[in-house]
């Protein structure tokens, strides 16, 4: 197994990594899976309660994590918690950014504007925040990766999800468009699309979705019934795999878990 291989071979020992989104679902999962291939990580959410026991955890298991409460549409909030994270572990050279919110969920003439916003504020505006404060202190260390979460959506959107698909066809294009910027400093800059998980969002956005369209609950679930529903935990290894790439690896691509277009 992948994990057991990564406990004993500890392949990112000496790293510090930032992950945001990280107090619950696949951003949680994914600190947890960077901790125990050795990698001291600043956990980034608005929850302090999470945050404290994502922490307990990965110091349980022997790891080093600090503990960042900040939202993401701050930026001094954002810049202060990367400043903290080179503070404490003297650097940075892996962000992962996970956050991510799916509001207005409906028809786009049915949403309410200032979920809309909201939407792309987060999703979108927050991880160009996370990218200027972080990609500095990266530079500083010679090389680094920037993962950034994004999802299907932003690739093929579906009715009643206007806003999240156009915030995570930004980030794709973001992507790009910063890993074309950041070549030349061996910053590589790629996408994790996890597909369908199990996770608050997912199963909330998934009912929305389903209440809300022309097509209704059974064809909704007839098309989730074709993908692979996963556990958070089932994404640690792609974002493993991307964390360990070499310095002159991949950049601007986009990495999938999904089963379907």
């Amino acid at each position: 197994m992948i994990i057991d291989w990564v406990k004993s071979s500890r392949p990112l020992a000496g790293k510090v990594a930032i992950v945001t989104g990280a107090g619950r679902g696949c951003g949680r999962a994914i600190a947890k899976g960077l901790a125990l291939a050795g990698a001291d990580i600043c956990c980034v959410s608005r929850s302090q309660a999470e945050l404290e026991s994502l922490t307990q955890e990965i110091e349980v298991s022997g790891g080093r994590a600090l503990p960042a409460a900040a939202d993401v549409t701050d930026l001094a909030a954002i810049e202060a918690m990367v400043a903290s994270t080179v503070e404490h572990f003297g650097g940075v050279d892996i962000a992962v950014l996970s956050h991510g919110v799916a509001l207005a969920i409906g028809p786009i003439d049915e949403t309410a504007p200032q979920e809309w916003r909201r939407t792309v504020e987060v999703n979108l505006v927050g991880t160009y925040h996370c990218l200027k404060a972080v990609i500095p202190a990266i530079k500083a260390r010679g090389a680094g990766k920037i993962i950034i979460v994004g999802s299907g959506q932003g690739h093929n959107g579906t009715a009643a999800t206007s806003a999240y698909a156009s915030s995570k066809a930004g980030t794709w294009a973001l992507t790009r468009s910063v890993a074309a910027e950041l070549m030349p400093y061996n910053i590589s800059v790629n996408e994790l699309l996890p597909g369908n998980v199990r996770t608050q969002l997912y199963e909330q956005t998934f009912h929305k979705v389903a209440s809300s369209t022309p097509e209704g609950g059974d064809s909704i679930a007839a098309k989730r019934s074709q993908e692979w529903l996963k556990e958070p935990e089932d994404v640690i290894p792609l974002a493993l795999f991307m964390a360990c790439q070499p310095d002159i690896g991949p950049s601007a691509q986009s990495f999938s878990l999904m089963r379907r277009s």
